[in-house]
This record gives structure tokens, sequence and C-alpha cells, in this order.
């Protein structure tokens, strides 16, 4: 199978190196540890996971879809995707009880699914979304045990350029899966404008 972006395009992306330490949960996604310790994805995984998230991800509205990004490198990819497809969007501090809490969630459209870019950093966006019982789709290095979460996307979720190549992705497949647009030439967006 044809991958979803050419395979340097995935190693120039840095998407496939991850951290040191590596749970069982995750070795599936591991393609070879190099001599200093640091894990490496296998590609294919990657975009095949990717393909599972973009399809899941067509299944709701795109005002159904939110995505938590507290991290900085998680900003301008998380806003563009939120702005290409018209999902919602938490970047910077998430306030605790922002799904959960009668208070803030009136003003708050109730997701249908959420997107947490790192399951630690963003983990009380997580435990709302847990209480609120929706769909968790995770972007995890590979020293996540992967509990509660219903879809896992293994990359390195730390780096600015691996992000903006996710979100680039699952703008484009969103958009194709939902009839928006039938090609990938008629995706108007460019890498660039999501880093």
């Amino acid at each position: 199978m044809e991958l979803l972006v050419p395979r340097e395009k995935y190693l120039a992306s840095g998407i496939h190196i991850c951290s040191k330490s590596r749970t069982k949960f995750m070795k599936e996604f591991v393609f070879r540890i190099r001599s200093d310790g640091t894990n490496i994805l296998d590609v294919r995984k990657i975009d095949e996971r990717l393909r599972i998230v973009a399809n899941f991800l067509s299944q709701f509205e795109p005002n159904e879809i939110l995505v938590v990004g507290r991290r900085d490198v998680c900003r301008n990819p998380i806003q563009k995707f939120s702005e290409v497809v018209g999902a919602v969007a938490i970047v910077g501090r998430y306030l605790p009880g922002t799904l959960t809490n009668p208070t803030y969630s009136q003003n708050f459209p109730t997701p249908k699914v959420v997107i947490i870019c790192d399951p630690w950093i963003d983990r009380v966006a997580f435990q709302d979304a847990l209480k609120i019982n929706v769909p968790i789709i995770v972007l995890a290095d590979v020293n996540v045990t992967p509990t509660n979460v219903d879809l896992i996307l293994p990359c390195n979720n730390k780096s600015g350029k691996a992000l903006a190549l996710i979100f680039w992705i699952l703008a484009r497949e969103y958009l194709k899966r939902k009839g928006i647009i039938s090609k990938d030439e008629e995706f108007k967006y460019k890498l660039s404008d999501f880093t």
C-alpha cells in the first residue's frame, strides 16, 4: 500500500524518533532501537494508524471533534487543523472541568471525540474526557501505557515538525473522507501552514 506521504517526508519531520524508555504496550510500533537507546518507530505503522484515525474521525462532524495540546509546539498544528476542518481546539492550559463542570461546559460544545496530544502533559483533559465517556485518541511516544485509550497514534509528540505533519495529514484525509475534497491535489494547504 502506498504511504499517505513519501517516506522521506515522514523521516524529515522526525515523526519516527521517540524516547529511550519504552513500555511493552508500544513495542509493536518500534522498528528498531539505535545504539544510543533511542526507539525508532516503523513509518509504515505510523501511516497505518494515521489512516485508522482519519477514518474514525470522519464519523464525526467537525464541531464534535476536540483537540487538546498544552505544549507550545502543539499550538500552530492544532489551531490550523481546527481552522481547516472546523474542529474545536484548546491550546495551552486546559482548565480543569471544561468538559464536566456545568459552569464552564454550558458555553462549550460537548465533544463526541477528543484528541489528546500528550497523555501525560494533557492528563487533566484526558481525565475529563473519560468522565464524559467519549472516545479518546492519543498521540503517544513509546513510553506511554495506553490505559483507557480508544485509539493510539504512535509518534514523536514533542516535535513541532512531526505534529505539523500529523495534523496536516489528518486534515487532508478527514476532508477526503467527508467528501469535501476528492484527491490530494485539491487540498490547498501546505505543510508549512501547520508549522
